[in-house]
C-alpha cells in the first residue's frame, strides 16, 4: 500500500529516458517490458494512464478492466493499435505524438529508394569479394529526372516531397483527405486516385495510415498498373501491402526493386519468401527509430498524457469527445 498520491501510469515498454522522467515529475510511473495482455492487465488495474508501444493491443476489454482510467497514450503516431471508438465510448482520452518521426521515417524512405536505384547491397557485397563490376556495369540509375508517387502527404509525406523534389524528380501525391492546392504547397502535384497516379510513376513510396481503405490497397490489380520495373517502398503499415501479390510483382520483374520496411506480420517470419529476394531492400519496421525521434516521441506523448491527467485538454487529441466527460479544459 503506497501514500502516494500522484496518478498511476503504466508503460508498455521502454522508452526515452527523458519521456519517463517527465513522467515521474507528476506521476508513479511502472514499466514492464512483460507485454502479454493479462500482465499489463494485472499491473494496470489502478492506473489512470497507459502509454503503449507496440503491445498489446489497447482492446476494449483492456480499457474497461482499468476503472480509474483516463488517457492512453501511444508513442507515435500511428493508431492503428487502439480501439478507438472504445475508448471514446469508455470516455478514455487518446493521445499520441504525430510528427515526431517524421524526419526519420522520411531519411529512411529516401534512403531505401536510393538504396534500390544504386544497387548499394549488391554493389557492397560484390566490392567486399574483390568484384569491381559495378564500374562498368551501367544498371545503376539515377531519382534526378523520375517521377516519384507519394500515397499519403502528410507529415512523412510533405518531407519526402522536398527532399526527392531537391533532387530533380516530379513528385505527384495521392491524398484524398488534403486539398489539391495544399498539396502543391507540400511539394507535389495532386493526382485524383490512386489507379490514375500508379502508371505514372517510376518510385511508389506509401506513408499513409492504415485504415480500412488502406488495408491491402498494394495488390494484384493496383501493382498491375504501374509501370513494368517501377520501384516500390512501403515505410507505413505493412498491411497496407498484401505481400503475396508484392512477391509475385518483384519475382517476375513486374517491380524492380522493393523498399520494404513494414511487414504483414512483425516481426515477419523467416521463412517470408521476400527475404530471398536480391532486388529487395528490408528493415525491421525501423524507419522511425532514431536517437532524435525517440526522445522527441516519447517527450511529446509523455506530456500529452499529463495534461490530461491534471485536467487539461492535450494539444492532440483524438477523441474530442471525451473532453467534455473528463473535464478537460
Amino acid at each position: 500500500m503506497t501514500n502516494d498520491a500522484r496518478p498511476l501510469v503504466v508503460l508498455c515498454g521502454k522508452i526515452h529516458p527523458d519521456g519517463q522522467a517527465l513522467l515521474e515529475r507528476e506521476a508513479r510511473v511502472v514499466l514492464t517490458e512483460d507485454l502479454s495482455e493479462a500482465n499489463v492487465l494485472a499491473l494496470a488495474v489502478d492506473a489512470q494512464g497507459i502509454l503503449f508501444r507496440g503491445k498489446p493491443m489497447c482492446s476494449e476489454r483492456l480499457m474497461a478492466a482499468c476503472q480509474k482510467l483516463k488517457v492512453v497514450g501511444r508513442h507515435g503516431a500511428g493508431l492503428d493499435i487502439v480501439d478507438i471508438p472504445a475508448a471514446t465510448r469508455l470516455g478514455v482520452a487518446v493521445v499520441h505524438a504525430p510528427g515526431s518521426n517524421s524526419q526519420a521515417v522520411a531519411e529512411h524512405a529516401l534512403m531505401l529508394m536510393l538504396m534500390c536505384v544504386k544497387r548499394a547491397v549488391e554493389v557492397d557485397k560484390g566490392t567486399r569479394a574483390g568484384n569491381w563490376f559495378a564500374r562498368d556495369d551501367a544498371s545503376n540509375t539515377e531519382l534526378g529526372g523520375k517521377t516519384l508517387g507519394i500515397v499519403g502527404i502528410g507529415n512523412v509525406g510533405r518531407r519526402v516531397a522536398k527532399f526527392t523534389g531537391a533532387l530533380g524528380m516530379r513528385v505527384l501525391a495521392y491524398d484524398k483527405y488534403v486539398p489539391d492546392d495544399e498539396v502543391r504547397r507540400r511539394g507535389a502535384e495532386p493526382v485524383a486516385s490512386l489507379e490514375a497516379l500508379l502508371p505514372q510513376v517510376d518510385v511508389l513510396t506509401c506513408h499513409t495510415p492504415l485504415t480500412a481503405e488502406t488495408r491491402a490497397m498494394i495488390n494484384d490489380k493496383t501493382l498491375g498498373l504501374m509501370k513494368r520495373g517501377a520501384i516500390f517502398v512501403n515505410t507505413s503499415r505493412g498491411p497496407v501491402q498484401d505481400e503475396r501479390a508484392l512477391f509475385k510483382a518483384l519475382a517476375t520483374g513486374q517491380l524492380a526493386a522493393g523498399g520494404i520496411d513494414v511487414f504483414e506480420e512483425e516481426p515477419t517470419p523467416l521463412d517470408n519468401p521476400i527475404l530471398n529476394l536480391p532486388n529487395v531492400i528490408v528493415s525491421p519496421h525501423a524507419a522511425g527509430v532514431t536517437r532524435e525521434a525517440n526522445r522527441q516521441t516519447a517527450v511529446q506523448v509523455a506530456g500529452e498524457m499529463l495534461r490530461v491527467l491534471r485536467g487539461e485538454r492535450p494539444d492532440v487529441l483524438v477523441n474530442p469527445d471525451v473532453a467534455a466527460r473528463l473535464g478537460l479544459r
